[in-house]
């Protein structure tokens, strides 16, 4: 039985003290912005695309972050449509789709985990 393996990369963002609680930055991977939640209240990180899909708009990392029945979710503060943080969704109804981001935190750093072979950038 054949696997695919896909070329992961681990890149620093930060240290933990960096960020906001309960909220979001954004960090240029590569080509890439990406915004990166701490959920202090439930002790996850999560991270997305910062680009808003509806519009293009670099503001997800300033959306306001909530639930949607256990689901994580940031709320894009311009348009409010609402996105998965575990699986990218918009839960709002529209077709629209964010790319999410594994996050690790180790010994007080903060990494996000990049699939390095689709993107020559990062």
């Amino acid at each position: 039985m054949g696997t695919s393996i896909k070329n992961k990369e681990r890149v620093l963002i930060g240290p933990v003290s960096d960020f906001e609680k309960e909220g979001g930055v954004s960090a240029k991977v590569g080509e890439k912005q990406i915004a990166i939640f701490y959920f202090e209240s439930r002790n996850e990180w999560y991270a997305c695309d910062n680009a808003c899909p509806h519009t293009g708009d670099m503001v997800l990392s300033r959306g306001f972050l909530g639930d949607n029945n256990g689901e994580p979710k940031v709320v894009c503060p311009l348009h409010k449509r609402n996105f998965s943080l575990t699986s990218g969704d918009c839960l709002s109804g529209e077709n629209y789709k964010v790319n999410v981001y594994p996050v690790i935190v180790e010994n007080g750093s903060v990494y996000l985990e990049i699939d390095s072979s689709s993107d020559n950038n990062v």
